[in-house]
């Protein structure tokens, strides 16, 4: 056989094999996005039908009982107003650290320790924050345990992420798109103003969504911060938030659902505690996907508008 005959020959084995390995790995991923599906799917599926009978209303707007169902209001409003006051702390401050170290930041030894922090942190395990919380925001400030104080715990435990992510979602902007704007006669923050935040708004959202879903499901934190009594009657007409008793303020105890589900369940009182860790996990998990698809579409809203795309 001859020499081009081989190469013919060697070419097209190494063209068949990077068919395969191609296929495989494509079947693969698709199994594996699949399967995430059908997990999704399954723990949706689940928890709604194991909701059926309790979710209402009721229980949606009414206040937790002792002797009988009751319902998870305060700690439905605690969740959601955690989540606004925790997001309100961490998602500016992150994108600002996120935009100083994509944009302003050398690459170095600071920058990498900064790095490897921010990655330690977020690895930290939300009990030890919960902990640091106790000390910092309880004790120290003589605060007691408050909505703020829990926002703040919250707020050392998904900063470091909110910024790592914002800071990816800013690098991930082409260079091309900088080397324009400021050729055009645009200054550095003007460009990173009006060209590379708009165009790394789906990567930042993707940031606020996990970040969020975090505060949304945590626990060991804010045993700690936030408290652990059962509200009752809540006066959404009180709004001076300087008044502890008023539900718009952050200086009062507020426990969140998920804390709510943990207290229910491990102390195992009522009669009613498996109904309601059922319909409080259901009302948990609607409330991230409403949140997260939410998020989704006002992050496509603001990249159209900002891009004019």
């Amino acid at each position: 056989m001859s020499a081009p005959s081989q190469a013919r020959g060697a070419l097209r084995g190494t063209s068949g094999r990077t068919i395969v390995a191609d296929r495989a790995a494509t079947v693969v991923l698709w199994a594996l996005g699949g399967f995430v599906l059908l997990l999704l799917g399954a723990i949706i599926l689940h928890f709604v039908i194991a909701s059926i009978g309790v979710v209402s209303p009721s229980f949606i707007f009414g206040d937790p009982s002792d002797t009988e169902l009751g319902g998870v209001g305060p700690l439905l409003w605690n969740s959601v107003y955690m989540l606004v006051l925790a997001m309100l702390i961490a998602v500016p401050l992150g994108i600002l650290a996120g935009i100083y170290m994509s944009e302003y930041a050398g690459d170095n030894r600071v920058t990498d320790t900064i790095r490897f922090a921010e990655e330690a942190i977020s690895s930290v395990p939300s009990i030890v924050v919960g902990l640091f919380g106790l000390i910092a925001f309880v004790n120290l400030t003589h605060w007691g345990f408050t909505a703020l104080g829990g926002a703040l715990a919250l707020t050392l435990f998904n900063l470091p992420l909110m910024a790592r992510l914002s800071e990816q979602a800013l690098r991930a902007v082409p260079a091309d798109e900088r080397s324009a704007s400021l050729a055009l006669g645009a200054t550095k923050w003007q460009t990173i103003r009006h060209v590379v935040l708009p165009l790394a708004i789906p990567g930042i959202v993707t940031g606020i969504i996990l970040t969020a879903g975090r505060v949304f499901g945590e626990a060991a934190a804010l045993l700690f911060t936030a408290g652990l009594s059962t509200p009752t009657g809540y006066n959404f007409g009180n709004l001076n938030i300087f008044d502890p008793k008023s539900p718009w303020s952050p200086f009062r105890p507020a426990t969140t659902l998920s804390v709510y589900i943990w207290k229910t369940n491990s102390e195992g009182l009522s009669q009613f505690a498996a109904q309601i860790g059922d319909g409080a996990s259901a009302l948990l998990l609607g409330s991230v996907l409403i949140f997260n698809l939410g998020a989704r579409f006002l992050g496509r809203i603001l990249t159209r508008r900002l891009t004019a795309a």
